[in-house]
């Protein structure tokens, strides 16, 4: 089973990132099963998330369902077996602790974890999570993903960049010499982030790499219940922005509304329309988030009002007039190749390279990286 709309991703409910309040277990699981009685048939899980526990309660949830009748999409690519946490970096990729002979046999292993812990025996996608730069262009990375589509413990196979923004460079690199074994990308976009993800669309249309869109909600302000001065609890994930996002972000949201409201859409479900009218977004995963404090909708609402999401595309006018008005062109730092760094100190940022310059005057991107 291919991809759905709507999608529905582990990280959600605060349990394995930071978020509002933190769920507990039984009400985790539950989520995930409202989620599958409003109609949504996709779910998105990492191995990474609690070492493996977003994988076990996901498959608590989904234990008894049809298994031809929902998609599942892994990630894998942190070694938490092997490796050590580095803090906030979490941990290390597992291309930074295997030799290139050994990628294809950690990726099988993790794999099969992963499969077990979801009790079932394949991936209807899955995709490599947070790569270097060797998980972008080694042969041996992408060799052991394509043993396992041939060996059936992957239908279909991804890329999925992150954990911030950026690698546009890299991605479409990515795409020219590996595009023949990729069959979806899952990247960061929303009306309040065209850029930098809508630089790589046209590459990922050109390759036929389907696009599954995360943070479509920015934060939770497309959830529709956030204003300004909104208070987050200590240690919540949102809290490492810049001081006046959420005024900011609400301003624009204020002049993107009369679009939303053309189309009846509320707020989150006009974010996802936003996405899945640009060139190869296919699908959308939102976090559901259960704010802090009174007043606030339950994230089982918030599954709900997301799952209702109506057949229809806005038009190339309006899509550009949402463009404007969210542009952030050049308001972050980029994860990837950047002239920034004369050597890699983190596994998420290296060197620019030339091949890489060269392939941005083709693509008509400039040299400013």
């Amino acid at each position: 089973m291919d991809l759905t709309t709507t999608s529905y991703g582990t990280w959600s409910g605060g349990r394995f990132m930071h978020f509002g309040e933190t769920l507990p277990e039984e009400r985790f699981i539950s989520c995930i099963r409202t989620a599958w009685d409003a109609g949504i048939r996709t779910f998105v899980t990492a191995d990474v998330y609690g070492n493996g526990k977003a994988d076990e309660l996901l498959g608590q949830a989904l234990e008894g369902l049809p298994r031809e009748e929902y998609c599942l999409v892994g990630m894998v690519g942190h070694d938490f077996y092997e490796g050590q946490r580095q803090g906030a970096r979490g941990y290390p990729r597992f291309t930074e602790l295997h030799e290139p002979g050994k990628f294809r046999d950690y990726l099988r292993q993790a794999c099969e974890k992963s499969l077990e812990r979801c009790r079932t025996d394949r991936f209807d996608l899955l995709m490599l999570h947070n790569p270097d730069e060797t998980g972008y262009t080694s042969d041996a990375v992408w060799d052991g993903l394509r043993a396992l589509k041939s060996e059936g413990l992957a239908e279909r196979l991804g890329l999925a960049p992150g954990p911030a923004n950026g690698f546009t460079l890299d991605i479409i690199h990515c795409l020219e010499r590996f595009g023949a074994d990729i069959d979806w990308a899952m990247l960061i976009l929303n009306p309040l982030e065209p850029w930098p993800v809508g630089l790589a669309l046209p590459a990922c249309e050109k390759h036929g790499v389907k696009v599954l869109t995360r943070v479509a909600d920015y934060g939770g302000l497309f959830h529709g219940d956030m204003k300004p001065g909104h208070q987050f609890k200590p240690g919540d994930h949102r809290a490492y922005r810049a001081d006046g996002w959420v005024e900011h972000g609400l301003e624009k949201i204020e002049k993107m509304k009369p679009v939303a409201e053309k189309h009846g859409l509320s707020l989150i479900q006009f974010a996802a329309i936003w996405n899945l009218s640009q060139p190869a977004v296919e699908s959308v995963v939102p976090t559901f988030i259960q704010e802090a404090g009174e007043g606030v909708r339950s994230i089982e609402d918030r599954i709900h009002d997301f799952a209702a999401l109506p057949d229809v595309r806005l038009s190339a006018e309006d899509v550009e007039l949402v463009r404007r008005i969210g542009d952030n062109t050049g308001c972050m730092a980029l994860k990837g190749a950047s002239k920034r760094h004369a050597v890699s100190e983190r596994p998420d940022e290296w060197p620019m390279r030339e091949d890489l310059l060269e392939l941005a005057g083709r693509h008509g991107l400039g040299t400013e990286w």
